[in-house]
């Protein structure tokens, strides 16, 4: 991953767990959307700001790689980074950890879209999202 990940803890809930026990499969997909909340606000991007202005941001991929169980309880702490961009996607990449052991690790893609639905051009304020050495290097896509 090129970012400097962003880190946010979260206690497992028992409504996360499924009849086995374990975090149920989706919920690990809500874990990476508060971590992506997380890694906006930490870098002080306004979501809201930018849905008024007449943008949204889909998710149009995701992929998560379960290697661990996290169970009713559990801290655990979820890592987001900016892995990849274009003038229209910017993707982000995931590590779920309980103390140093890797539970998941995942990824989403966003499109930049209109109000109408259609691809938009990143807007100033998301690209300002991207790592240093993204910057000017965004790709077609």
């Amino acid at each position: 991953m090129h970012d400097r990940p962003t880190r946010c803890d979260y206690r497992v809930i028992y409504g996360d767990t499924d009849q086995m026990g374990v975090v149920y499969y989706a919920n690990y997909l809500a874990f990476f959307e508060r971590g992506r909340c997380e890694y906006m606000r930490a870098r002080a991007f306004d979501y809201a700001a930018f849905e008024r202005e007449g943008f949204g941001f889909p998710v149009v991929d995701a992929a998560c790689r379960y290697r661990k169980p996290a169970r009713f309880d559990d801290l655990i702490t979820i890592e987001t980074m900016v892995t990849g961009a274009s003038r229209v996607t910017l993707e982000f990449g995931y590590r779920v950890l309980r103390g140093d052991d890797v539970l998941a690790t995942g990824s989403t893609k966003h499109a930049c879209v209109t109000q109408a639905g259609k691809p938009a051009r990143l807007p100033a304020k998301l690209a300002s999202l991207l790592p240093a050495e993204h910057h000017g290097h965004i790709t077609r896509g």
